[in-house]
């Protein structure tokens, strides 16, 4: 009974303090990402497993229930010790990133994932996202050190080592992600604008040598020549199906079920989810669910108003920018404003990894937000 009573009193109190809007949005979103699994990945099932299971709607379903437990545990601990269990846990998912060039799976020419013993195959990079917001809102608020260029140089080193990292796999969406993310960091902390675009610069210059030169990277070469010129047809055929999708269902969509995209291009229900859902429901739907993300984005910022901690400022500015910029990417990518970059979309999209990253974002979102946090009330 004292269990019980405890258990109780902790629940009442996580429900009590946390951005009930802020979790209202979230669920939504992820219950949104279940339904659209469901009617999107029951035919796929069939077709790879000839069987008319809905086996790829069921292991989302347990993805999400691991990342409501995550957002739970990352929501209910305190401020101090969110931080401090992030450092470690960022450290551990920097070693797993290491670890991909010697022990990774190769898949479509690129090692990107980890396949540990019995655990499930994971993408180190979306573990270490979350935790490098911390990680870089922890260098740039650190009291210790008050040369801000010191502070500077620190990130620069640790977000080169991380996208050298990810140019050896090779991923250049992630590692224009996370190099965007340090930006918004940096640029939120008070930089000089004119070491931030020189910086940007050289960074810039850094991919435009690689893509042109490394014969590595032919393969990204041939996405961006393809996507200024429509006669390259190699790299265009996800694309221009995704489009020709979007524009079939038109307004209201096809229908649920009605759909053909899900079977024409591969991994459509991660990387082109945004397309199978217009297609069988149409602009409005897609709106809709764009309207969610600018509602989550909103809040958050018009907490962060409230906010007189810096670090914490910092942390809820990367998160929020890490999961606007990825959905942004995905949109961009399936109505053909960016090459194709494999980018999952947020709460959506089919994937343990990707599900696991947004949950602890989600999770740190809702900590940082809590009412005993910000005082405001």
């Amino acid at each position: 009974m004292q269990n019980d009573s405890f258990l109780y009193k902790f629940y009442y109190e996580w429900w009590k303090n946390i951005d009930k809007s802020i979790f209202l949005i979230i669920t939504l979103l992820f219950i949104i990402g279940l339904f659209f699994s469901l009617v999107s990945t029951s035919l796929i099932a069939s077709d790879k497993l000839d069987t008319n299971s809905y086996f790829f709607f069921f292991k989302h379903l347990i993805y999400i229930c691991i990342g409501i437990f995550i957002i739970f545990v990352f929501s209910s601990i305190n401020t101090e010790q969110l931080f401090r269990y992030s450092i470690i846990l960022f450290f551990v998912a920097l070693i797993s990133l290491f670890l991909v060039p010697i022990i990774g799976i190769e898949v479509k020419g690129s090692k990107r994932w980890i396949d540990l013993f019995s655990l499930p195959r994971f993408q180190p990079i979306e573990v270490l996202k979350p935790f490098l917001i911390i990680m870089l809102a922890t260098i740039l608020c650190n009291n210790k050190n008050s040369n801000l260029y010191i502070k500077y140089l620190l990130s620069v080193i640790l977000i080169s080592i991380i996208s050298l990292l990810l140019i050896m796999q090779p991923d250049i969406g992630q590692t224009l992600l996370v190099v965007f993310s340090w930006a918004v960091l940096i640029f939120t902390s008070g930089i000089n604008i004119f070491f931030l675009f020189g910086f940007s610069l050289f960074v810039l210059s850094l991919f435009s040598y690689l893509i042109i030169y490394v014969p590595k990277f032919d393969y990204i070469q041939g996405r961006i020549f393809s996507f200024f010129n429509r006669d390259i047809g190699a790299h265009n055929f996800q694309s221009d199906k995704a489009i020709e999708s979007i524009t079939s269902g038109g307004f209201f969509g096809k229908g649920i079920g009605e759909g053909t995209l899900k079977n024409r291009v591969p991994e459509a229900h991660t990387d082109y989810i945004i397309s199978v859902i217009s297609e069988e429901f149409g602009v409005v739907a897609i709106i809709l669910i764009l309207i969610l993300f600018l509602t989550l984005i909103y809040m958050v910022f018009k907490r962060i108003n409230y906010e007189k901690n810096e670090k914490i400022k910092l942390v809820l500015i990367g998160c929020v920018s890490l999961i606007l910029m990825q959905a942004t990417i995905h949109v961009g990518v399936n109505i053909r404003l960016f090459p194709t970059t494999g980018m999952t979309l947020p709460f959506l999209s089919y994937g343990g990894s990707s599900i696991v990253s947004v949950s602890i974002l989600s999770g740190i979102i809702l900590n940082l937000t809590k009412r005993k946090i910000n005082h405001q009330r």
